[in-house]
């Protein structure tokens, strides 16, 4: 499903696929009544904590163990407010967001946690920070002959055609994959795999991994992050590059992503993107780790075939 309404997620994408599907899945809230001078709160006189809402198996993007990378982002924006980072955890579908930046503690009252490191811009159910990543869904290949030397998604499409007709492709539905499978008429080359699983400790990008490295699958097309995640945890045989899909006019395939607050959050908010702004480099740093492609603001591919 599309980042925008997602599942998005990534995309994400379990999890970003899963956010973007909760979105067409609940009512938009009302603006929440939170002050940005409260004693209490993300902008509270003192605060030396900083309250993440995340999804403790949700790879490439969060774990319980600070793997992915919204835990490293978190680690960064924590280290230079001089906090220390607390994690409420939720599984990231439907009910993640009432669950956890809209959810207060029985006890003391508070909110549970004041941020979501990655949701897309504009998201319907939180005020959204100014993006800090562009990126793209993908194609994941395997290194062999026939892939030699393409940069991008489209040079497939230069294969011979009785070549390209064989060829296998792992997506997720609801995403711009089958659009494209559709659009070039490969649609029926399609193995499909669901977004979600009734077990919310399963990572689904680990299943289409597992067919690809079986050979059950010649290539996958997902959104970005998780094109990267693929590549990064391969091992053995043949390695994997990531192909991303430039932006196309009929076909939505970038999407950005920022970081959710709770409405009516205005310094909070600001404060956020002051920081964002000022750390694009780092903040860079880490994804590029992740070998997550990226958009730079034309559009351009900054990391092809990582």
């Amino acid at each position: 499903m599309k980042p925008s309404r997602f599942t998005w997620l990534a995309a994400a994408m379990a999890a970003a696929l899963a956010l973007h599907a909760l979105a067409a899945a609940q009512p938009a809230p009302a603006p929440n009544a939170a002050a940005d001078n409260a004693t209490t709160g993300p902008m509270a006189p003192g605060n030396t904590t900083l309250k993440v809402c995340s999804d403790a198996h949700n790879l490439p993007q969060s774990n319980d163990k600070g793997e992915g990378y919204e835990n490293k982002i978190a680690e960064a924006l924590a280290r230079d407010l001089k906090r220390k980072t607390e994690y409420t955890w939720f599984p990231q579908r439907m009910g993640f967001v009432r669950n956890t930046l809209r959810a207060t503690d029985d006890t003391t009252h508070e909110f549970k946690c004041d941020l979501i490191i990655g949701v897309p811009k504009g998201y319907e159910l939180t005020a959204t920070t100014q993006p800090y990543m562009r990126s793209t869904y993908a194609m994941v290949v395997p290194e062999r002959p026939e892939f030699k030397n393409f940069k991008n998604a489209a040079d497939v499409l230069t294969l011979p055609k009785d070549h390209l007709q064989k060829l296998r492709i792992g997506i997720f539905a609801q995403t711009p994959a089958s659009d494209w499978l559709l659009a070039h008429g490969l649609l029926d080359r399609a193995a499909l795999y669901a977004v979600q699983s009734g077990d919310p400790n399963e990572n689904p990008q680990s299943v289409v991994g597992t067919e690809l490295d079986a050979g059950k699958i010649d290539a996958a097309i997902v959104w970005g992050p998780v094109a990267g995640y693929l590549v990064n945890r391969h091992t053995g045989g043949a390695r994997w590059v990531v192909l991303p899909f430039k932006p196309d006019t009929r076909i939505r395939f970038d999407y950005e992503m920022s970081m959710g607050v709770r409405f009516g959050e205005k310094e909070w908010q600001a404060s956020l993107d002051q920081w964002i702004g000022s750390h694009h480099a780092e903040i860079n740093q880490i994804l590029t780790a992740y070998h997550i492609p990226l958009l730079d603001e034309n559009g351009e591919i900054l990391n092809a075939r990582n």
